[in-house]
């Protein structure tokens, strides 16, 4: 069976924090000073030129750069796109785009990871959409109940979604990116992937395929989903669908990964981070038990600092954790997919924030 189902999007409607040089010694430290409110869904943001801020507001399709002293200016705008993973090296920006992931129809993906120069022009550096149907990195993995779980079992299970067992399906969500010399990484959460491009160029590779994450079936979660009791006891392998990447001071890529699966402690804190060879691919483990790690920053010293998951929730549901597996019970409506993001049940804002007064 080769068909994935949706992923629930874990969107950062908290407001963001920002590390800015400290305040002038005249000046006492203040707490965070908002730059700029009102925002839609922004995903992700990246020191821009200056004292700017670049922040994608990815449900509205647009980039924009919110300078020191608060004023917003669109930089690039797509309308009914994902844009986000924003990055900046020196004077370019990068940023991915993308629509129709999620949806299996691998005809109607289109995705791209792109740059904008300092005169503002923008360019198509790899289309990554194609790249995934010609090559889906992670058709070879197998995900849901593995050979443990009789057929007979197995054939009990009848409901569509979550499939029993299925691969790697053709789809793309190009979502973070971080930038190393001319070598753009994109973790793409449709392919379960983290691909190296060359930015000038656009030739593309296949660095790292995430393992898929497993979680014992407990009898609380089959009854919830219809499963036979066959099944509890025995691993189902969930996506591991990465949600940043970024470059440490060692060289190496560290990469957060979300799930699939409820994002609320019924199946454990099954969130993690990888640790990337970016010369070999070779990926290891290097933290787990997180709960909906949405993002990751890397420390010069090497400590990392994950973010987790905010409850985001449509207009009449009940306050509750963000669910990442549109079938498993949840609180929250499935109605948002981090692979290819349907419109959103209600606009959501949010605000950008810094520690203090900037010098």
């Amino acid at each position: 069976m080769n068909k994935k189902f949706p992923i629930v999007a874990c969107l950062a409607a908290a407001a963001m924090i920002i590390p800015v040089a400290p305040a002038r010694a005249t000046q006492k430290p203040s707490g965070p000073e908002t730059l700029a409110e009102h925002l839609m869904t922004p995903l992700s943001l990246a020191l821009g030129p200056g004292k700017s801020v670049l922040v994608t507001q990815n449900f509205a399709g647009t980039l924009d750069r919110v300078e020191d002293e608060g004023q917003t200016t669109n930089v690039y705008t797509n309308a009914g796109w994902d844009v986000g993973g924003v990055e900046t090296r020196g004077t370019t920006t990068f940023f991915v785009e993308s629509v129709g992931g999620g949806g299996g129809d691998p005809t109607a993906l289109a995705g791209y990871l792109k740059s904008i120069d300092r005169r503002g022009e923008v360019r198509t550096i790899v289309d990554l959409a194609t790249y995934e149907r010609q090559n889906n990195p992670d058709g070879f993995q197998d995900y849901g109940f593995g050979s443990d779980v009789a057929d007979e079992c197995l054939a009990k299970i009848t409901e569509p979604f979550p499939p029993a067992q299925y691969s790697g399906a053709v789809d793309s969500h190009p979502y973070a990116t971080a930038v190393q010399g001319n070598t753009v990484y994109v973790a793409d959460a449709g392919m379960n992937t983290i691909l190296k491009v060359n930015a000038a160029t656009g030739e593309t590779s296949t660095l790292a395929v995430l393992p898929p994450r497993p979680a014992e079936a407990t009898a609380e979660a089959a009854a919830a989903v219809g499963f036979p009791s066959c099944v509890v006891g025995h691993d189902y392998a969930f996506e591991p669908v990465p949600t940043d990447v970024e470059i440490g001071p060692d060289g190496w890529l560290y990469v957060s990964s979300l799930p699939g699966g409820p994002e609320d402690p019924s199946l454990g804190h099954r969130g993690a981070i990888f640790r990337v060879n970016p010369w070999t691919g070779a990926i290891h483990l290097w933290a787990d038990e997180i709960l909906s790690p949405t993002g990751i920053a890397v420390s010069g010293s090497g400590t990392s600092t994950q973010l987790r998951c905010s409850a985001m929730r449509s207009s009449g549901s009940t306050p509750g954790p963000v669910n990442s597996h549109s079938s498993w019970p949840s609180t929250v409506p499935p109605r948002w997919s981090c692979k290819g993001i349907p419109s959103m049940p209600q606009p959501v804002s949010a605000s950008l924030t810094s520690p203090r007064e900037r010098s």
